[in-house]
């Protein structure tokens, strides 16, 4: 089969809306992302924020067929890496995909600049500098391997699944259209830039520009481009977690989009206006569900009522300080508190007080930036099933990551 190699083959890079469909849905997980945005005080905000990010990269990772064990994610958080090979590779993904996201938030790219070609290479870099070498290379059928330069795009031809990935030399041109399209759609309402991104999620991935690792740049670059348009939720909320709980119907959404179009009643582009469509209905519908899963489960009574009971149970059992519960939930609802506030709460001498404190840091309840600064709240690893149900839980380990194989030459 010849290889794609013109701009024109990618077309359409979005799909009619004339019925208001698509727009509907975008407006729905845009007021979503607002509940979840205001929700809970500044600090705590930015702690769920940070669990939310691992578990970016725990989803993403299960997406690929790599499921990781919460003890293992915690183990390479310390950087204590397994001595198995595959699960040590596991962690290494895992790391490296929260390492990326954050350092890639803090760069806080407009999508303008977010949709550069060089901007797409800086994500692809951001992850895959750090792993290994012996991790970044790909196979052909016979054998032969290829290597995986972090940022750059690949010089070989590769078959993805069922789609055979445009010809390595129209790269450029196929980013720049990408670029120059997308940029422009961003600066529309925000409906529009939200249904700008499913679509750029597919196209993206359809142009295939790195040897491997093609589906996180793919989903770094969706998040980062709703994160940056306001529609986030400040990073309270996962689409990865989305995906992976309906992995099989994301894959066939993509491999859908693939298509060419079917009849004169399916767009005027080269590829299926109707399937791109779906698939972008699908990524609407699928972010919507992850945007009030999340802001249902942060809404400040939830989450306090939980908090309390888990606290209360751990009292219950001899594992916290009488009243413990009490100074964890003050500390909750005013995000920070001084320290010679306890015994005044707990009604105690402030030596109690401090026993109380001291207990709490270190079992994990609580942090503080310095020994004599302000609590403020923290979650115990065993107690984040409990404080943040479902959350956590694995999904399907099937493996929709499209692996990339170069064709045999």
């Amino acid at each position: 089969m010849p290889l794609y190699d013109s701009s024109s083959e990618m077309e359409p890079l979005l799909p009619d809306d004339k019925k208001g469909e698509l727009s509907g849905s975008a407006t729905l997980l845009s007021a979503a992302a607002s509940r979840i945005a205001g929700a809970l005080r500044p600090y705590t905000r930015s702690k769920i924020a940070s669990l939310v990010r691992s578990m970016n990269g725990y989803y993403s990772n299960l997406i690929e067929g790599h499921r990781t064990k919460p003890q293992e994610i915690e183990s390479a958080l310390r950087k204590d890496f397994s001595s198995n090979k595959s699960i040590r590779e596991k962690q290494l993904l895992h790391l490296a995909h929260l390492e990326a996201q954050e350092a890639l938030e803090a760069m806080n790219l407009s999508v303008a600049e977010l949709v550069k070609p060089e901007a797409i290479c800086l994500i692809h870099k951001e992850f895959c500098k750090r792993l290994p070498p012996d991790m970044l290379v790909v196979k052909d059928g016979a054998g032969k391997t290829y290597a995986v330069i972090p940022g750059e795009v690949r010089n070989y031809n590769v078959v993805v699944g069922r789609h055979l990935a445009p010809d390595y030399k129209a790269l450029p041109i196929l980013m720049e259209r990408f670029s120059s399209f997308y940029a422009q759609e961003s600066g529309k309402s925000t409906a529009a830039s939200i249904i700008a991104a499913m679509a750029s999620h597919h196209r993206l991935a359809w142009i295939h520009p790195f040897g491997d690792g093609n589906g996180r740049v793919a989903r770094l670059t969706t998040h980062l481009w709703l994160r940056s348009m306001g529609a986030g939720g400040d990073g309270l909320w996962t689409l990865s977690r989305g995906l992976a709980r309906r992995v099989n119907d994301y894959r066939m959404a993509l491999d859908a989009a693939d298509e060419k179009r079917r009849d004169d009643y399916d767009g005027r582009g080269y590829l299926s206006e109707t399937s791109l469509r779906a698939f972008c209905s699908f990524m609407l519908e699928t972010a919507i569900d992850q945007a009030r899963f999340m802001a249902e489960l942060l809404d400040i009574g939830h989450f306090e009522n939980r908090l309390t009971a888990y606290c209360r149970q751990q009292e219950a059992e001899g594992r916290l300080h009488r009243d413990a519960a009490l100074l964890v939930k003050q500390v909750f609802l005013e995000d920070e508190m001084r320290r010679g506030d306890a015994a005044r709460i707990l009604n105690v001498s402030p030596r109690t007080a401090q026993s109380v404190i001291s207990e709490l840091l270190d079992k994990g309840y609580l942090t503080s930036p310095s020994p004599k600064g302000p609590l403020r709240l923290d979650f115990p690893n065993k107690a984040r099933p409990f404080l943040f149900p479902e959350l956590y839980p694995a999904g399907s380990s099937a493996d929709v990551d499209r692996k990339t194989t170069p064709p045999q030459t």
